[in-house]
């Protein structure tokens, strides 16, 4: 059991008999059982040294869709994925110096880099929103270095609360902001830092804050000599700030109750009735948004072909994950040259 004091163990015998969640005492049967649970798609909290992460397998796209769902998050904001050694990140990114610089000074710990997608990396499109990046951490807190170490692939783990809430620091901030949402919750004290990580675009020319966080700006530029902060309006990295990112070369026309011959259908629900296309994927035959949002993006990019004319999208429920859906094929719409 890795829990750093008596006042962590009583408020976690205390309490953990009002929640229905399942919270954990992490030792070797736990993590164990946390363990399978991820490699079947299922969601798991567990403690990080700066807040305590929701995790699912970023290579199952059901699963990252999953954790959108169960945080109610009203974007497809990018994740950040998790792993327990830098050479695991050797199939996901492309490295550079100053990424090698600062992963030496500050991995395992607070800091997230943003780095290009290997061409082949098998996490889940959705989970850095169709971006061509990705956000990789490798935290320090035992727990999450041994679970990260035994499931061996990446994890997907944004703040295990619902979005827009304060982010967790206890077992019990989990439970009571997730309840039955989280298949297990790993307890594993209170988090050290308490805030999280500090993320660095390093796909930029100059590297750039997008988010401060766990290590400051001093620290690394005691590494780098120079270092930008990002402005919202300027950080096409962070979530969803350029209103024509995610798009795929051919334009999008929306709510399509048929297509023509020369273009590609993207469909949701029973599509019977919706006559034409050349070539046609349905989001989800039986109408649930959660599925839709784990293809999406896959989808988008299989219709993307220069041998049709446009890609019709049928009508998507805007309501739960639908939002995110249509935020994104919104954007998707947006004339190319727009900064948002």
């Amino acid at each position: 059991m890795i829990l750093k004091n008596k006042e962590d163990r009583f408020l976690l015998l205390d309490k953990i008999n009002m929640t229905s969640s399942p919270i954990f005492p992490s030792n070797s049967e736990s993590i164990t059982r946390a363990v399978a649970l991820l490699r079947e798609g299922k969601l798991v909290a567990f403690p990080t040294e700066t807040v305590y992460g929701l995790g699912g397998d970023a290579t199952n796209d059901k699963a990252v869709a999953a954790i959108y769902a169960a945080k109610g998050r009203p974007q497809f904001n990018p994740l950040i994925v998790h792993v327990a050694e830098a050479r695991a990140l050797d199939t996901l990114i492309e490295w550079n110096e100053t990424a090698r610089l600062l992963a030496a000074q500050f991995w395992p710990g607070p800091l997230t880099l943003v780095l290009p997608r290997k061409k082949d990396c098998p996490v889940s499109l959705l989970a850095s929103a169709g971006m061509d990046t990705l956000a990789v951490r490798i935290p320090s807190h035992p727990v999450a270095k041994q679970l990260l170490a035994e499931v061996a692939r990446p994890i997907a783990a944004p703040s295990a609360n619902i979005s827009g809430k304060l982010s967790p620091t206890t077992p019990l901030h989990v439970a009571e902001s997730l309840g039955d949402k989280v298949d297990m919750i790993l307890a594993g004290g209170k988090s050290e830092v308490g805030l999280e990580s500090t993320v660095v675009d390093l796909v930029s020319p100059t590297p750039r804050i997008l988010r401060p966080g766990g290590v400051t700006k001093e620290q690394l530029e005691k590494v780098l000599g120079r270092i930008d902060v990002a402005t919202d309006s300027a950080a096409p990295l962070s979530p969803g700030m350029l209103s024509s990112h995610y798009a795929p070369d051919l334009p999008l026309r929306l709510d399509a109750s048929s297509a023509a011959a020369d273009e590609a259908l993207l469909a949701f629900g029973p599509d019977t009735l919706i006559k034409g296309g050349a070539m046609r994927l349905n989001l989800s035959a039986k109408g649930d948004l959660n599925e839709a949002a784990a293809n999406l993006f896959v989808m988008l990019r299989q219709l993307d072909q220069p041998r049709f004319h446009v890609i019709a999208v049928m009508p998507i429920p805007d309501v739960g994950l639908g939002a995110a859906i249509n935020d994104r094929l919104r954007r998707a719409c947006a004339p190319r040259n727009a900064t948002g």
